[in-house]
């Protein structure tokens, strides 16, 4: 006794994989391209700042220290009063 539909089951499942792929790459494709896009902004307002006096590493520095939480930059702020009180840079 054989099973029905066994080969067409399987023909639909790839096809729906194919297409799920297809799907998925292409949302891919299209998130890299945003991500580009913003990444060209951001380039675009830190030269915008440079070319109005703003020192674009202070500016990148202070970026990156508001991501931190609050605790976290004191305890790294703390250790680098630390580190350069020790080197006699403070």
């Amino acid at each position: 006794m054989s099973e029905p539909n066994i080969g067409h089951n399987s023909e639909a499942a790839a096809r729906f994989s194919k297409e799920q792929l297809k799907t998925i790459i292409e949302r891919i494709e299209r998130l890299e391209e945003e991500k580009k896009t913003i990444s060209d902004d951001i380039r675009d307002v830190y030269t915008e700042s440079k070319g109005n006096g703003f020192d674009v590493k202070a500016l990148r520095t202070i970026i990156r220290l508001r991501k931190q939480d609050a605790n976290e930059r004191e305890q790294q702020e703390a250790v680098l009063d630390t580190y350069m009180h020790a080197l006699g840079m403070l």
